[in-house]
């Protein structure tokens, strides 16, 4: 690949990855690289877990993402700044005039895109439809939205079982939502016969096989038991490639107020990778990918008089929707100022649960309606 002045190479094909690479696909001579071979709709993931019917939902192939550029498969294994060129698993590399870290972070089983094509991430899928299908007990450990989330789609996909939710917070939600949402998601679980264990810590007791304890020691355990406890930026390549000192102590890539790197002008970082003080929601990320492009086009016609670059202004609040299966579900809706309206069931169903946003991600992707 020849080097050009105007070649922007975004490393991660996720949310923020892709709205860069569609925006900048006229002005700019993109490479979008990725391991996956499709997209991945991380929102459908936990519902295409449990239910058959979406196993497929969540990959949407990159083929009509681009007009110009290109979409690699590959993996970035190092980045040379003074060549300025990334290098991939398979030796080759790929020069830059901007490069883009968007790697996004690492998630819990279910919600995982498991080894790099769609057959081997639909087999996952598969698999745990079965686990869940055949288990008599199920249990979640975490209670934030994924969890519950997850904890709706396990008694929707196994009415017979015992489903369990262990959450270490006093309420449900409650580093992501409003009191009143968790609330919500309380009652939902209740009423479906869900079993709601607040202020509980759950660890591994050791020993053979899989048992568990809560922090008295009480025995807990399952015969399917998923962790929703957090996420993990996608950056122990950086510190592998030796710069690990772009990294803060939780390993996100720390930023300025323009989304590049700190230090570097030709290097930006943005979505669940960075260190944006901002919920780590798609819709951030969307945002996030779309501010870039400005200032990659500011960086790349530096020399035309008025381009500058825009700081990215993190929202304070931003729509935010747990479904509870596709018929229920709470979300955070912001008004203005910093006042918000937490909605129910029916709203949350056609905002979000019923589609978790498929037509607008095939958009996103380029992809005509399904």
């Amino acid at each position: 690949m020849t080097t050009n002045t105007r070649h922007v190479v975004i490393i991660g094909g996720g949310y923020a990855g892709v709205r860069l690479a569609r925006e900048l696909d006229v002005d700019a001579d993109v490479t979008l690289i990725d391991m996956k071979e499709a997209f991945f709709h991380r929102v459908a993931s936990l519902r295409a877990s449990a239910d058959k019917d979406w196993t497929s939902v969540p990959f949407i192939p990159y083929d009509s993402l681009l007009t110009h550029g290109r979409v690699l498969m590959n993996k970035a294994v190092r980045i040379d700044t003074a060549q300025r060129r990334v290098v991939l698993g398979t030796g080759h590399q790929v020069p830059y005039a901007v490069l883009v870290i968007a790697t996004g972070a690492d998630y819990q089983e279910p919600a995982r895109f498991t080894g790099s094509t769609v057959a081997e991430a639909a087999a996952s899928f598969r698999n745990h439809q079965r686990r869940i299908a055949e288990a008599h007990s199920l249990m979640v450990i975490g209670g934030g939205p994924s969890g519950v989330e997850l904890a709706a789609e396990l008694r929707l996909a196994n009415p017979r079982a015992t489903v369990t939710l262990a959450h270490s917070g006093r309420r449900l939600l409650s580093q992501n939502g409003t009191a009143r949402m968790g609330r919500q998601a309380h009652t939902w679980l209740e009423r479906h016969d869900v079993r709601v264990l607040l202020d509980t810590s759950v660890a591994s007791a050791g020993g053979v096989g899989v048992r568990l304890r809560d922090q008295t020691g009480r025995p807990l355990g399952a015969d399917v038991v998923f962790w929703t406890t957090g996420t993990t930026p996608n950056t122990l390549w950086l510190r592998l490639a030796g710069l690990g000192s772009w990294l803060d102590e939780r390993g996100h890539i720390r930023v300025d107020e323009y989304l590049r790197v700190l230090g570097r002008r030709d290097v930006f970082a943005i979505g669940d990778v960075n260190d944006v003080s901002e919920a780590k929601l798609s819709p951030s990320a969307v945002a996030q990918g779309q501010a870039t492009a400005h200032n990659i086009r500011a960086y790349l016609d530096r020399s035309k008089h008025g381009n500058m670059p825009r700081p990215y202004k993190p929202a304070p609040v931003r729509i935010f929707s747990v479904p509870f299966g596709p018929d229920g579900g709470t979300t955070l809706l912001p008004t203005l100022g910093r006042d918000v309206l937490v909605l129910g069931n029916r709203a949350t169903s056609a905002l979000k649960s019923k589609h978790l946003a498929i037509p607008m991600t095939r958009k996103l992707l380029g992809r005509p309606k399904a």
